[in-house]
């Protein structure tokens, strides 16, 4: 029963990084814009956008690291296709997210 509490205090772990990760780039992608409000310059823009979209995309990559892990906790059939759910919405906006990225260099 110990190693269950470990490995889901590993999965909260790994979770809550992923959200430091998306609200640290939101916040500095906010400073940067509010630095930047004035300027018209169409490159700073794309600059925050990128800088914001790996943030985003990182962040996502630690969500679905910590839903497969906590799925080891609970293996039954509706865990499993709830984590096959999830997993594939987040892949889904991963891969549009860094599809946009690549597009706007």
């Amino acid at each position: 029963m110990e190693l269950y509490k470990w490995i889901a205090y590993v999965a909260n772990a790994i979770g809550l990084v992923g959200m430091a990760i998306i609200v640290w780039g939101a916040m500095l992608v906010i400073k940067d814009f509010l630095l930047e409000l004035f300027t018209d310059d169409p490159q700073s823009k794309l600059q925050l956008r990128r800088k914001l979209g790996s943030n985003l995309v990182l962040g996502l990559e630690f969500f679905i690291a910590a839903d497969i892990i906590r799925t080891v906790l609970r293996p039954g059939w509706k865990e499993i296709g709830m984590l096959a759910a999830i997993v594939a919405l987040r892949i889904i906006l991963s891969y549009f997210l860094s599809r946009e990225l690549r597009q706007k260099t």
